[in-house]
């Protein structure tokens, strides 16, 4: 199959106060949500003039990303569609095939497997082509990618550079919180999501020669009783006060780039307990336009393009397959 070109798939976001209604309607479809909770998500909006730093990171990403094909002799046109907000998936693929694209390979802007970050995107794919019709364009996803190397690289520099921050004589008592997107229990129990996190933290904290960490979970928005994956960063970061601690260090592993969750959870509220507690917190950056994850970006496509290249990874996990079995990352019920 000759792949004519790259299609970014991300989860979108609001650009101002007139967006955020209708895109957290498009967030919520389907799932029974409180309008009050809606309208309490909201208000973390209005903190940013309804402004999510999503869409602007996408734009940022395709343009390193255009800078670093170009640089490596790989000719692909580049599109963007969001699942939530535009450009929405099915007018990406409308343009597509208007523009003669016939195969595209999707890069999905998440590490991991899970039924949200995964099988939905896949789902998504498949209703836009349906939209567009016969003329669609075949949408071939590259792998997760939680482990690859220079994923993990990217990461250990980001930790490293948040570290060299924290004051030379309490930098070795330092801790460090690894954190990632809260899922439904039921959610987690049929896919591979926590153990690649547990991975992904592993390998980045032994690439920073770090052996203390914990990987804990923020922006849960089930109700109380449901169970999801902890424990939540607020509840992590008051036990490490009460235990002594002065320092923490909490990179945000599970995302490749700052949306809401990352500014408002960690940079509005969790810096609000620690300022009122006393407890010194540096936010390491996500991997956003790392040279070195723009870089894995060519090579995950580079590897699908030509068959003698092996997939690259680390640890024991293996590489990801590029196509899921039937029944992948569905919620139990």
């Amino acid at each position: 199959m000759d792949i004519d070109a790259l299609l970014i798939v991300s989860f979108g976001g609001p650009e101002g106060m007139a967006d955020v209604m209708p895109f957290l309607a498009n967030v919520l479809r389907g799932r029974n949500v409180p309008a009050e909770r809606m309208r309490a998500v909201a208000k973390h909006y209005e903190l940013f003039a309804g402004v999510s730093p999503i869409n602007e990171q996408n734009r940022n990403l395709i343009a390193a990303l255009q800078k670093e094909m170009a640089a490596n002799g790989l000719s692909l046109p580049i599109y963007w569609g969001n699942r939530n907000w535009h450009p929405m998936l099915a007018d990406t693929l409308a343009e597509m095939a208007a523009d003669g694209i016939k195969n595209a390979l999707a890069f999905v802007t998440a590490a991991y497997s899970s039924y949200s970050s995964c099988r939905q995107y896949l789902e998504n794919i498949a209703e836009a082509r349906d939209r567009v019709g016969s003329s669609a364009p075949q949408i071939a996803k590259l792998r997760a990618f939680y482990n690859h190397p220079l994923f993990i690289e990217a990461n250990v520099d980001r930790l490293q550079a948040a570290m060299i921050t924290i004051p030379e004589a309490r930098r070795s008592a330092t801790q460090i919180a690894f954190t990632a997107h809260s899922i439904p229990r039921s959610m987690a129990d049929n896919c591979q999501y926590e153990s690649q996190l547990l991975e992904t933290g592993r390998l980045v904290s032994l690439g920073a020669n770090r052996e203390s960490w914990r990987l804990v979970y923020q922006s849960r928005s089930g109700p109380p009783t449901q169970p999801w994956l902890g424990p939540d960063i607020l509840d992590h970061l008051k036990e490490l006060k009460d235990s002594g601690a002065t320092d923490v260090v909490i990179a945000p592993i599970g995302f490749v780039s700052d949306h809401m969750e990352i500014i408002y959870d960690l940079d509005t509220e969790a810096r609000q307990f620690c300022d009122q507690t006393g407890l010194n917190m540096v936010r390491a950056a996500t991997v956003g336009t790392h040279p070195l994850f723009i870089r894995m970006i060519r090579e995950l496509i580079q590897e699908r393009i030509d068959p003698r290249s092996a997939p690259r990874f680390l640890g024991s996990l293996g590489a990801n397959n590029d196509l899921c079995f039937a029944g992948c990352c569905l919620p139990k019920v």
